[in-house]
């Protein structure tokens, strides 16, 4: 029995071993699985960090390329601009040249220097000035109209020229359907633009000559009423060869007529040059004498006469016009002049006394003919 009892008991143990073996697989595949479902877990919390580490390197690298549009849209202010002094140069070059070539009669070559001019400073008042007398200088008159608009736009940080431009298309600038002079003619743009810009040598920019001086004396004359005499002094642009045949000084005396009325004088009007030649070969300047006599008439002389005894009778008594006399018609007297200086028919310089006579009686930039 002992024997059979020791068989069994070595037949529990082996089965015994063997379930426990089973068991001890069974934990280590449960343990196993569980740490395989826990990095498979794992994994994706690492992937979802990873992104967000790439953008951290990118700052770095953008100072060094910036994108493209902005250096497109935002360039270098050296690499885009022309520097104001520079500009400024340019376009008076430019002026000179193009003045240059209106004093020779090259008046497309003008222009077009002037036009580059206008584009380089659109709200140049001198530029547009200086387009718009040479336009009107060659009837071109829609377009002298239409560059002292540009003037008149500009406001009045155009200076003088505002006024001239202003005046001008109130007046009117004569059209293409009608070439008669205006009103306000175009001479007296071209000397307020030579008092807005200065003068060289005492003469206009873009002119020849120059009136230097004028000066009026007056004689004492007991057959005259009024024996005056202009002194013109009439000055040419240095190392400058002037054609004395193509030069033309004009006079004009103006006497007032009653109260109000003003008239080109009637009197007595003679020239004289007062420098031998005259033709400013020798000499930069000339000297033009021009006389203003208005001789006694007898209805005068016997108005003077009437007063002169009524003021020995009665000096507070003032005698009274003699009907038919002048003073009854209205009495002439001297009340100034204008003098203007033309130059191969182009108007170079002009003065006036009183200064209201360049008003009244505005002087055209071409001279008419005679």
């Amino acid at each position: 029995m002992a024997s059979l009892s020791f068989v069994s008991g070595s037949r529990t143990d082996k089965s015994f071993n063997i379930g426990l073996g089973l068991i001890i697989l069974f934990g280590v595949a449960e343990i196993g699985a569980l740490g395989i479902h826990l990095v498979g877990r794992a994994r994706p919390a690492h992937v979802s960090i990873a992104p967000r580490e790439v953008p951290a390197a990118l700052p770095s690298v953008a100072p060094s390329a910036p994108p493209v549009a902005l250096s497109v849209t935002s360039p270098p202010a050296e690499l885009t601009s022309t520097p104001p002094t520079t500009v400024a140069s340019e376009i008076e070059r430019l002026t000179k040249q193009a003045q240059a070539s209106r004093e020779s009669g090259d008046t497309v070559n003008a222009l077009a220097r002037l036009q580059d001019a206008a584009q380089r400073d659109p709200k140049n008042a001198e530029v547009l000035a200086e387009m718009a007398m040479i336009y009107e200088s060659t009837q071109d008159f829609d377009k002298s109209a239409e560059t002292w608009r540009r003037v008149q736009d500009i406001g009045p940080s155009a200076g003088p020229l505002y006024d001239v431009a202003d005046m001008k298309l109130k007046t009117g600038v004569p059209t293409s359907a009608s070439t008669a002079a205006a009103p306000a003619a175009t001479a007296v743009a071209k000397l307020d633009l030579a008092s807005n810009r200065g003068t060289v040598e005492g003469i206009p920019p873009g002119s020849t000559l120059g009136i230097s001086e004028v000066s009026a004396s007056e004689t004492p004359d007991p057959d005259s009423e009024t024996n005056l005499m202009l002194r013109i002094s009439v000055k040419k642009r240095p190392n400058t060869v002037i054609d004395h045949t193509k030069v033309k000084i004009q006079v004009f005396f103006y006497d007032t007529v009653g109260d109000n009325d003003i008239k080109l004088t009637d009197a007595d009007v003679s020239y004289e040059w007062l420098t031998p030649n005259h033709d400013w070969a020798d000499s930069n300047r000339e000297t033009l004498a021009v006389t203003y006599i208005r001789p006694k008439s007898k209805a005068n002389k016997a108005e003077s006469d009437l007063a002169a005894a009524a003021a020995a009778i009665n000096p507070a008594k003032k005698a009274k016009p003699i009907k038919g006399t002048a003073d009854d018609a209205g009495v002439r007297k001297y009340l100034g002049y204008i003098v203007r200086v033309y130059y191969n028919d182009q108007l170079q310089d002009k003065r006036a006394d009183p200064t209201k006579l360049l008003t009244l009686f505005p002087a055209p930039f071409t001279a008419p003919p005679q």
